[in-house]
């Protein structure tokens, strides 16, 4: 038996913000980041919405970009004092994670982040609060997941907290939120949209109920990113539509080792002043797993059918796979995202020497590596990788050579 979940309610199109004014409740905790939400007037306006819907509401504003458990454990505790009937959630990916994080603490106050860490293993929520996200980014699609992706900066790794019980009861998909986002943003959201969709389609858990949207986030994806880069703003609202359609069939049909990877390498190298960027580290790093992933033959076809949706030719399997490896790689210079890790810049643009020294990655390899394969993401990779291939794979992800094996 499989289980395909999404909110309860979708509101979607420029406006529906608006869609606050119809929750019911008494108190309502508003959970945000760095003021991007305040300094363009979305705050205020779902303050608003939420005292005409006759809530009292509280801020907790400042969730840093990769939120850590402890600003998970103090926002719980906000929680705990304040004991609201709705949390809401707005901003990009990171506010929207860590208050699912501080939603699971708040109704159970005794659980511990491990604990959290448990695949499928949290209790039933919804007994103190029901949850509203509202992105205001084009990627993560987490107002629509069961997935929420906390940061142990004590360790340097990436947690992913995975249960239906956190996928949100309400998801509010407002295209003028993402007008506001800088263009590098939309260049590493749009390519984390990406991953999602390819991973999903390719996962060893996609179904029949997850297929069309994969494949359709693709097709929007494919139709939508650069020209949102470049500033348009019909594809800016495109791509939020996109992602969130990615963020459906990844939800249900879980990822794979682009995911892993990404999350146990990005904060793996904080001490040399940078982090890798969740959507470029995916993006350096979809092409190199599609050529790992290929040597099985399940899913090689799944990607010569992407490749035949996105309309790139080819007429073997073989073929079509390099043809959508090569385009990957060419949207990545088209947003300007690096190759590799040995020329990902402290700014997360190319250059020729990277932030990671070379003898740094090579001490830290075997742990990562380790770390990848312990990821929630990999058991739906179609290739299980051992020690020695994820430790291969990385290497080839760090100086942007061939994966042949």
């Amino acid at each position: 038996m499989a289980r395909f979940t999404l909110p309860r309610d979708l509101y979607h199109g420029k406006g529906s913000l608006e869609a606050l004014k119809t929750l019911t409740g008494k108190r309502a905790i508003i959970c945000v980041g760095g003021g991007s939400m305040k300094k363009f007037g979305f705050l205020d306006k779902a303050v608003e919405y939420l005292k005409e819907a006759g809530m009292e509401v509280k801020l907790f504003e400042g969730i840093e970009p990769d939120p850590s458990v402890e600003t998970v454990m103090k926002g719980a505790q906000v929680m705990l004092d304040y004991q609201p009937d709705w949390i809401i959630a707005m901003g990009g990916g990171s506010p929207i994670d860590a208050a699912k994080a501080m939603w699971i603490k708040y109704e159970y106050p005794e659980i511990t982040f491990e604990d959290m860490c448990k695949v499928f293993g949290i209790p039933a929520l919804r007994k103190k609060a029901h949850f509203c996200a509202i992105p205001s980014t084009s990627g993560t699609a987490t107002e629509v997941t069961a997935f929420s992706i906390i940061t142990d900066y004590q360790k340097g790794i990436k947690y992913p907290i995975a249960d239906f019980e956190i996928t949100p009861d309400v998801a509010i998909v407002d295209a003028e939120l993402a007008e506001t986002m800088p263009k590098k943003l939309v260049a590493h959201t749009g390519m984390d949209a990406m991953t999602h969709a390819i991973e999903a389609y390719v996962s060893t858990a996609n179904c029949d109920y997850t297929d069309p949207l994969a494949l359709h986030a693709i097709e929007m994806i494919q139709e939508n990113l650069v020209d949102s880069y470049n500033g348009n703003e019909e594809s800016r609202a495109k791509m939020h539509n996109a992602q969130c359609l990615a963020g459906m069939a990844f939800s249900n049909a879980l990822l794979g080792i682009v995911h892993s990877m990404a999350h146990k390498t990005g904060a793996a190298f904080a001490d040399y002043g940078a982090h890798i960027i969740h959507g470029a580290a995916n993006a350096m790093y979809l092409p190199k797993v599609i050529e790992f992933n290929a040597k099985d033959e399940t899913a090689a076809k799944r990607y010569a059918k992407i490749a035949d949706v996105m309309n790139l030719g080819g007429s073997s399997v073989e073929e079509k796979v390099q043809l959508l490896i090569e385009y990957l790689r060419g949207m990545n210079d088209k947003l300007n995202i690096p190759h590799c890790i040995k020329n990902y810049g402290a700014d997360s643009y190319p250059t020729e020497q990277g932030f990671v020294p070379e003898d740094v990655f090579l001490a830290k390899l075997p742990e990562i590596a380790k770390n990848a394969i312990g990821d929630a993401c990999t058991g739906s990779n179609p290739r299980q990788p051992s020690q020695e291939e994820m430790e291969k794979l990385l290497k080839c992800c760090y100086y942007d050579t061939k994966v042949d094996f």
